[in-house]
């Protein structure tokens, strides 16, 4: 294994402490490193709070900041974070409006950030994020994956609290939003875990696995290594079959990298996954391509849907500042 790293042990705090040196104009690290959180917080605004096990970054402290997160908790590579961060990120950023959970659905995550909803002396609502059309069960989940539609989420509701929305509405948005979002993804390699120090699985030069999840979990099928335009087609086709009369008007169309994919790559992805858009009579309203919610190392990529109305549209729209989005200020 060869991988920028002081030790196996050492791995996930290091890497906070010179993500949070990088970017320490937007966000500040909380104590023990617990969670990171918005620098400059909003009085009497509704906090938003996520997290989840590291690896997949950006996401979630790529996405504290101005119009997005107020606090992130990250677990321990693909390991839900503790009940007690989430419990000390909301006292460190809640100002008197309520905290809003944006929780990907894996059993851990659910379970820890429950408790912490239970255990916390603020007002709290959840968003459970499930967009993940491949498969119903996982190894991490009963139902759907919380998968890359999680950020369409963090950027919908964020910008509606940064707005002024009160608990209540940011719920019924968070809700929504995860109602008329659709994805899945494709691996083309494994990743390497530095604890384990080898791939967490194999996968032949000439196979890629179809419907894989973000911590590398079994999808759909392994298959045969096909082309772009064949890729494209079926995982676009599942996400508009699945959406089903709801896949209609505008949409988002958002290629996410798994975190070894190159933006040539994305990109091409994402003029194939347009055509099938463009067939299925649908307007590509909004655009989104990047590695956003990776997977380490793993080479693939996911693509999500997301039906957009004119509320949507206008919070997409709205300035942020995180270490990973910034437009608009």
């Amino acid at each position: 294994m060869k991988k920028l790293i002081n030790s196996v042990d050492t791995v996930l705090s290091d890497s906070l402490r010179g993500f949070c040196r990088a970017h320490g104009d937007i966000l500040v690290a909380g104590e023990d490193l617990k969670f990171i959180r918005r620098k400059d917080l909003k009085q009497g605004k509704v906090a938003l709070i996520s997290g989840g096990g590291s690896g997949h970054e950006p996401l979630h402290g790529g996405f504290v900041g101005h119009g997005m997160l107020d606090a992130a908790c990250p677990g321990q590579v693909f390991t839900s974070p503790t009940p007690d961060q989430m419990i000390a990120a909301v006292e460190a950023v809640d100002t008197g409006a309520g905290a809003l959970f944006i929780v990907k659905n894996y059993e851990g995550d659910v379970m820890n950030f429950e408790m912490a909803a239970e255990m916390a002396a603020s007002e709290i609502a959840t968003v459970l994020t499930n967009d993940d059309v491949a498969v119903e069960d996982s190894l991490y989940t009963t139902g759907r994956r919380g998968v890359a539609g999680t950020l369409v989420v963090e950027k919908i509701v964020g910008a509606a609290a940064e707005a002024g929305g009160d608990l209540a509405s940011l719920k019924a948005l968070g809700d929504r939003v995860n109602a008329r979002t659709r994805s899945m993804g494709v691996a083309l390699t494994s990743c390497t875990v530095p604890a384990a120090g080898k791939p967490m699985f194999e996968i032949g030069d000439g196979e890629m696995e179809m419907g894989v999840g973000i911590h590398g979990e079994p999808g759909r099928r392994r298959v045969k290594l096909a082309t772009a335009e064949e890729i494209a087609a079926e995982m676009t086709g599942a996400i508009l079959r699945d959406l089903g009369d709801a896949a209609a008007g505008e949409v988002l169309l958002f290629v996410n990298g798994f975190g070894a994919t190159p933006a040539m790559e994305l990109y091409l992805m994402y003029g194939e996954a347009a055509k099938s858009v463009d067939a299925a009579g649908l307007s590509i309203a909004r655009s989104l391509v990047g590695n956003y919610v990776t997977a380490l190392d793993m080479a693939g990529c996911s693509i999500t849907v997301t039906v957009l109305d004119e509320e949507m549209k206008r919070f997409w729209d709205a300035s942020v500042h995180t270490a990973a989005l910034r437009w608009g200020m």
